[in-house]
């Protein structure tokens, strides 16, 4: 993959002239950080202006000024895994389907300067109006798990079910966490799109439409493999042995098509880069050092970290236990580490760990910080509408057929 802000690196051809041979540099595909341009090899490469050094000392007098200059204009969201430089200036916080919905309830704020990744800046397109424009401070602000399902993909692994006769009783559920034509997908073949929260729900919902889960109907569960797992055998007593994991990387999924017929859920291969480096022996590890720790993890870890934990629950649950955790208790985290970090320092009665032994951020919602915040506020202030996310309508509909889907399953 070429590298954003490179240049072109030059292999040598010996050239005969008539003072000599000379070795010339002759063009190759590489391209090297820093220098020349190739903006169709990563989105986000190029800002308008320059963008403010990250070690500029009036960069939060700039942003507070900016901020103060857009006012009621501009609704800034901070997703719980964004650094704290760049939370001090959001006007709420939460995960990613809570962001979505508190834009759609301000539609009165003409720009949503969504501070998570391009997935969760697709989804406040799609529920927001049309006369908001959602931006992205950073178009490289990816998310590695939902680039783990592609449309094209996804189709091809529908046709492999057709083929093998299962189709007809596969319900498609994704996860917040994915494309909006992922949810797309999912909309136009009467599926759902579901939160770590809400995961039972969608799940059970998913089940009763193909004969509930005693019958031999199944779920198509994209794109993080964990989260569907951890769910359908906690949560819905479903076995190991009812799930499959299907790799778009492989023929056929990687399975047989008996393996499909037998199946109760189809699990993508896909994962959470920071979820899924958490291991069974960090909390062996974390139990042997601190007696009566409380292990408490995300179900998008793995099924053997899930299971040695004492607790497991959505970003939203794991804030709210610690906040009702007893002083003085020992408490070890498995999620990403600016979350535990900030919640650390929110509650100095508690010791709170990380899970594992080494630094675990988001690197890809890392990409939004302080700079690239005070680039995109200057940017609206001055009229220009940077990085800004438009969904296509066709897309959108259906993506926002299945996002209903899900607010009217029970709970919500």
């Amino acid at each position: 993959m070429c590298l954003p802000g490179a240049h072109v690196l030059w292999d040598h051809a010996a050239v005969s002239t008539s003072t000599g041979t000379f070795t010339e540099p002759a063009p190759s595909p590489l391209l090297l950080l820093g220098r020349g341009v190739d903006l169709a090899s990563e989105r986000g490469v190029e800002c308008v202006g320059a963008l403010p050094a990250p070690g500029d000392p009036s960069l939060v007098e700039r942003a507070r000024a900016a901020r103060d200059a857009l006012g009621d204009r501009a609704f800034v969201l901070g997703h719980h895994y964004q650094r704290d430089e760049v939370i001090a200036f959001a006007d709420v916080t939460g995960d990613s389907f809570k962001l979505a919905r508190e834009a759609a309830a301000r539609p009165t704020a003409e720009f949503v300067v969504f501070c998570g990744v391009h997935f969760m800046a697709e989804s406040a397109d799609i529920l927001t109006s049309d006369s908001q424009q959602v931006v992205l401070p950073d178009l490289a602000a990816g998310c590695s798990m939902a680039d783990m399902a592609a449309i094209d993909q996804v189709e091809d692994a529908w046709d492999v079910l057709v083929d093998a006769g299962t189709a007809q009783d596969t319900v498609p559920v994704t996860y917040m966490n994915s494309t909006a034509a992922i949810k797309a997908f999912t909309g136009r073949h009467g599926g759902t799109v579901c939160t770590s929260s809400n995961a039972h729900v969608a799940l059970r919902w998913a089940f009763d439409r193909v004969g509930g889960l005693d019958g031999r109907g199944k779920v198509l569960f994209m794109p993080d493999q964990h989260l569907g797992r951890n769910t359908a055998v906690q949560q819905l007593g479903l076995s190991l042995d009812d799930c499959v994991v299907f790799d778009p990387r492989r023929p056929g999924g990687g399975v047989s098509v008996q393996q499909l017929r037998d199946a109760r859920m189809i699990l993508w291969r896909g994962h959470c880069s920071v979820h899924g480096r958490f291991s069974a022996r960090n909390v062996a590890d974390i139990r042997a050092a601190v007696p009566d720790v409380t292990v408490l993890v995300h179900p998008e870890c793995t099924h053997e970290v899930v299971t040695a934990a004492d607790m497991v629950g959505s970003t939203e649950y794991i804030i709210k236990a610690l906040d009702a955790a007893p002083p003085g208790s020992s408490w070890a985290i498995g999620t990403e580490l600016n979350l535990v970090r900030r919640l650390a320092a929110q509650h100095p009665e508690l010791t709170v760990h990380y899970l594992d032994s080494t630094v675990c951020f988001c690197s890809t919602m890392n990409r939004i910080d302080l700079p690239h915040l005070v680039w995109t506020l200057e940017s609206l202030v001055e009229g220009r509408v940077p990085h800004r996310i438009e969904v296509d309508p066709d897309v959108a509909h259906w993506a926002r057929v299945a996002l209903d889907q899900m607010l009217a399953l029970p709970g919500h």
